[in-house]
């Protein structure tokens, strides 16, 4: 894909007018009132993995509507202290895999919850955690239940981001006071959820956020997912408002203007996937409604000549540093 249509000046200044219900906050109140009462960890046990110098966890939590989600916990070895910790949300069609297959954040010194994707593993990635719960819709996940928002798959899997920063804090040896929550695509477009959602948390990474400014990027962006929308549209040419309503529900934008943490992003000008602008739209209002006194702390990474990979290894170097440099600023300063 050529660069954006929009210069990155534009880009800059981008601010969408985002169509948000007015029971948009007490929708997710009573979503997660309805999960956290339950007790969240239900299954924790060592897995085996030959890695010497890290240990892993097959964890077991109650997700949306007590459903058992699953997740690797991760930690260096022979570390008593406890430590901070980062929750991990996959891409789509990804499911949290082995534990061996991502190692960056346990190995650079932090506890690793990386959770599964609800019914979404198959497509790029191993999974074992199913979404039992149907309703009308498309053949894709992105189109599960979404002629109602409280059918829809994301009002799911939401639900189990946020449970898993419960899940987290309820495991031994985190930090409870210091968790981040990272992710990339559809992992950084539910990243942005949870921080709009949880208001104690460290930090938020978010490369490439899918669920952006959906309405804009259903009508621009050709490829999967955004494109299944348009698809499933094409077919059902009455859905139409009921389908704009359901997305207005979990917009990544409304999300991120709720959010209170410090947030690093990472966008590709060539994204065809998750187009620029929806990425900068999050930004652009990110904690505009968060009623601080001083609006939390942001940072855009932007590469002009990469698409959805973004800043790959390049970025994740960045994002180490500027982690680093919010739990540890005294340390930061000083090297």
């Amino acid at each position: 894909m050529p660069h954006s249509p929009l210069s990155l000046d534009d880009l800059q200044q981008y601010s969408p007018t985002i169509d948000e219900p007015d029971d948009f906050d007490q929708f997710w109140r009573d979503t997660l009132a309805e999960a956290t009462a339950r007790p969240v960890l239900v299954d924790v046990r060592p897995e085996p993995t030959d890695l010497r110098l890290l240990d892993s966890w097959d964890v077991t939590f109650a997700g949306f509507g007590g459903d058992p989600v699953r997740a690797w916990y991760t930690r260096p070895a022979g570390v008593a202290d406890p430590l901070p910790a980062v929750v991990e949300y996959a891409g789509y069609g990804r499911g949290r895999g082995l534990p061996h297959e991502r190692l960056t954040w346990p190995v650079a010194g932090y506890a690793h919850l990386l959770m599964d994707n609800r019914g979404q593993a198959g497509q790029h990635g191993a999974g074992d955690t199913a979404d039992p719960h149907g309703a009308p819709g498309g053949p894709w996940p992105v189109t599960w239940g979404i002629l109602d928002p409280r059918d829809y798959h994301y009002r799911r899997l939401i639900t189990d981001a946020v449970r898993a920063v419960e899940a987290v804090r309820a495991l031994p040896g985190v930090d409870g006071d210091r968790v981040t929550v990272v992710g990339n695509s559809q992992g950084g477009g539910v990243a942005l959820a949870v921080a709009g959602l949880v208001d104690d948390l460290s930090a938020v990474l978010t490369t490439a956020p899918f669920l952006c400014d959906m309405r804009r990027a259903v009508q621009v962006s050709d490829p999967a997912p955004y494109g299944e929308i348009a698809r499933y549209l094409a077919v059902h040419r009455d859905a139409e408002e009921a389908v704009w309503r359901t997305l207005s529900y979990v917009d990544g934008v409304s999300f991120a203007r709720r959010a209170t943490a410090p947030a690093h992003f990472g966008i590709g000008l060539r994204d065809s996937v998750c187009p620029p602008r929806t990425g900068f739209a999050a930004y652009n209002q990110y904690g505009t409604a968060a009623r601080l006194s001083v609006p939390p702390a942001r940072e855009m990474h932007v590469y002009p000549f990469n698409g959805h990979e973004g800043g790959e290894a390049v970025h994740v170097r960045r994002q180490l540093r500027w982690l680093d440099s919010v739990l540890h600023p005294a340390y930061a300063s000083a090297n």
